[in-house]
């Protein structure tokens, strides 16, 4: 059962391996030295596993190793891995940043599996490292097993990076503890534009101390730069325990590459020598999809971020893209945008996936608010919102006509879920308080960030109709995590009922708003 805050069967000594021989900060020396480098022996796992797009009978499983290894996955019903079946993986090395996934397919669904992973020589299969454990849970194919995932984003935003003082990245263990069933990453998994610093004096007059690695020097621009900026979280030993506990959903947002980008942009930041976006994004974007497991951006998958992950009966969520197929940010004033901020081919897709889904609940994973109002510069705007609560304009005519097919082909279920603005907040929909109206109530919860600064609250539009029964934000820009507290969201999908309870949570677990939603309705 997902329910509770204890740790699931199974779950308790699992990080064994995980932990093994690497403590939390005690990593840099080891994970900036380069493969070639390495102390001679056997392969070694040291940055943990994961686990990523969970389905009721598969799971896609990543490791990364310190040099060349044939990656070998064993999968059994219990920790003594007794009849433990063997899946032979791929030979990683330099071409991936020594990372490397394995497909595990046609797995008993609803169960608990445990997996471990082993990294043998190449040349010597008999010659292995020690083995690094996990475990996740499939989704069930029947409705009665009770379903708990979270989500937040931004981590390491603002140079606020991993604190040993405050013990790292201590959200992830709030959130283990919770004992999800899978998390949803929104988006800014790293700050690619965003350097970590060894110290910065906040202002109290306290010392924020940061670990700090030679990649996270500077902004990414090379691709072994944008590798070193994936692999900065993951001397985390609070995310490598979660990360072998709870399998993820992850999407991106504009810091993998840079604030506020879009595809054709030319930055004016003088601390780039690439200028250009697209090479840039480019960069970032292979080596998201070497250290995520992510089924779509297998390169026979399409390599696309985009996708529907179905999770059972209960749940199909609805993975979106809101950057690599955008249009420029402006003043957001156009009569006509075909393009918006989906673009016209995923627009097509979300609608038809849409209708397809035969699940309680669909969970639309937006990597960007609808109605808050996200500046980017004086003139221009970032998300969807651009302050004018009239008729749809702009990237407005996108959603309008996405919402309009929700209610007219009665696609019942519907929830958004988003980070993004570094504050917590829950914002209702209804077409009796908006300018456009052919659509059905639906709510939005943001929720983050994960170790990044705190922002002030954004403004809504008006164009849908947004009322804000709760919000809590800091009173200044870029309130470090010892100042202003971290985020992550909370859905419990009740299999009895059908129930979906959304509660948004701060770091420690405490409480601050909840809401029940009933299934089988268009609109809420």
């Amino acid at each position: 059962m997902a329910q509770g805050s204890g740790e699931g069967f199974g779950r308790r000594s699992l990080l064994q391996g995980a932990a093994a021989g690497s403590a939390a900060l005690a990593l840099p020396a080891l994970s900036c030295a380069a493969p070639a480098q390495a102390r001679s022996g056997r392969p070694s796992a040291d940055w943990g596993v994961q686990v990523g797009d969970v389905t009721t009978s598969s799971g896609l499983v990543w490791v990364r190793s310190d040099r060349p290894a044939r990656m070998v996955v064993q999968t059994a019903a219990t920790e003594s891995f007794r009849g433990a079946r063997s899946w032979r993986g791929p030979v990683i090395g330099p071409d991936t940043d020594f990372t490397g996934l394995t497909s595990l397919h046609g797995l008993p669904s609803g169960e608990q599996i445990h997996y471990r992973v082993l990294l043998a020589d190449p040349d010597d299969p008999r010659r292995t490292g020690e083995p690094v454990s996990g475990t996740f849970r499939t989704a069930p194919t029947g409705r009665r097993a009770d379903l708990r995932f979270h989500w937040s984003g931004d981590l390491a935003g603002q140079g606020w990076g991993i604190n040993p003082d405050r013990g790292g990245y201590r959200i992830y263990e709030d959130m283990r503890r919770r004992n999800p069933d899978f998390f949803l990453c929104s988006g800014d998994n790293i700050y690619a534009d965003s350097p970590i610093p060894e110290r910065v004096t906040l202002p109290d007059g306290r010392v924020w101390r940061n670990v700090t690695t030679e990649e996270k020097s500077k902004v990414a621009e090379t691709l072994a730069e944008f590798r070193g900026a994936f692999r900065y979280n993951l001397l985390d030993d609070n995310l490598r325990r979660f990360n072998a506990q709870v399998p993820t959903i992850t999407q991106w947002d504009d810091h993998e590459v840079h604030n506020n980008w879009y595809p054709g942009q030319l930055l004016d930041d003088n601390r780039y020598t690439e200028k250009d976006t697209d090479v840039l994004s480019a960069r970032s974007l292979r080596a998201f999809s070497e250290y995520f497991p992510i089924r779509t951006l297998r390169p026979d998958r399409g390599g696309r971020v985009y996708r529907v992950v179905h999770h059972g009966p209960l749940l199909d969520v609805f993975v979106l893209d809101m950057r690599r197929y955008r249009n420029a940010n402006s003043p957001g004033r156009q009569t006509d945008d075909p393009q918006g901020i989906l673009g016209a081919e995923q627009l097509r897709w979300l609608k038809r996936e849409l209708s397809r889904s035969q699940a309680v609940w669909k969970v639309i994973a937006s990597d960007m608010p609808l109605g808050l109002v996200v500046p980017d510069g004086k003139t221009d705007f970032e998300a969807v919102a651009q302050g004018d609560p009239g008729a749809p304009l702009g990237r407005e005519l996108q959603v309008a006509e996405l919402l309009r097919h929700i209610k007219h082909d009665r696609i019942t279920g519907t929830v958004w879920l988003t980070t993004d603005v570094h504050y917590t907040s829950a914002q209702h929909y209804a077409p009796e308080r908006a300018a456009f109206k052919d659509f059905e109530p639906f709510w939005e919860f943001v929720s983050g960030p994960l170790n990044a600064g705190g922002f002030q609250a954004l403004k809504l539009d008006g164009t849908f109709g947004p009322a804000q029964p709760f919000i809590k934000a800091p009173d200044r820009a870029n309130t470090s995590p010892a100042e202003s507290p971290q985020y992550f969201g909370e859905v419990d999908i009740d299999g009895g009922s059908g129930e979906l309870t959304v509660r948004l949570r701060q770091e420690g677990g405490q409480v601050l708003f909840s809401k029940v939603l009933q299934p089988g309705r268009v609109g809420q």
